[in-house]
């Protein structure tokens, strides 16, 4: 199996890379679970003090959820999906030590998530961001959840209902994005941050982190449940199966138009 997540260690700090930039670092369940297996690592790992989190490539962090793997689920199978997605998230939630996301370009849906669950953000002129599940006939739960607990009910509401992604400019005004810096610097921001980081006192950080958790814990649950009856609805009705094709085959679509136009 390809080597879907990429790790490495400098210093105390700990690299994680998300790694199928063919289809811009979407995932499947492989590469979750590969994933779950590189934070658990780091997490256990006594010498590492801080997390990098990036995207291969330079044109996204990640676009989310593979929908050639979820255009085929069932109401069971969506269930055994918000599991996947619980396991992840709190491991996430649950990092003692603190995680820096190097936003690299896209970063859409469950990868828009999992950015925010990071602790702190670094991203350039070049990023998007946002929620576009409905474009795709998916139902929102886990996204409006951590969008309101970060931005409050009206701007989750109008980003869940429209889909729209954010440009790099809004993310840092609202402050998703805190270090807005050249698309260069980057990772070497985003190293620097981590190292920072990484000297800070270990038992005051996990504290800490483990505080912001607590507070947010109840929300979190009660979003899992809601999102596990939420996709046992929609999937049983068809609806996310017959717009994740109509969304893939107008993406496949203007993929050949654009060839077609670079070979003229």
């Amino acid at each position: 199996m390809p080597p879907f997540i990429l790790s490495h260690t400098e210093g105390r700090v700990a690299v994680i890379t998300l790694n199928r930039p063919e289809v811009l670092n979407a995932w499947h369940t492989a590469m979750r679970t590969m994933l779950l297996a590189a934070l658990d690592a780091a997490e256990a790992d006594a010498a590492v003090r801080a997390i990098v989190l990036t995207g291969t490539g330079d044109r996204a962090f990640g676009a989310g959820q593979d929908l050639n793997e979820t255009k085929t689920f069932d109401p069971d199978r969506a269930e055994l999906w918000m599991g996947e997605w619980e396991t992840l998230y709190d491991r996430l939630r649950s990092l003692s030590k603190p995680l820096v996301v190097a936003l690299n370009g896209l970063a859409a849906g469950s990868a828009f998530q999992v950015a925010l669950l990071g602790d702190i953000r670094v991203g350039h002129d070049g990023v998007t961001m946002g929620q576009p599940e409905i474009n795709a006939g998916i139902a929102s739960v886990t996204g409006p959840w951590i969008m309101k607990e970060m931005l409050g009910m009206s701007r989750t509401i109008e980003l869940t209902l429209t889909g729209r992604m954010m440009d790099a400019a809004e993310c840092h005004a609202i402050g998703l994005i805190h270090r807005l810096v050249p698309r260069e610097q980057v990772m070497p921001a985003a190293m620097a941050l981590a190292h920072e980081l990484a000297d800070k006192a270990p038992v005051a950080m996990r504290l800490n982190k483990a505080r912001f958790r607590e507070v947010t814990e109840a929300n979190f649950r009660e979003c899992i449940r809601a999102g596990i009856r939420t996709q046992r609805e929609a999937y049983a009705t068809g609806e996310p199966a017959r717009m994740m094709e109509k969304f893939l085959a107008e993406r496949a679509a203007r993929k050949r138009a654009a060839r077609e136009r670079a070979a003229e």
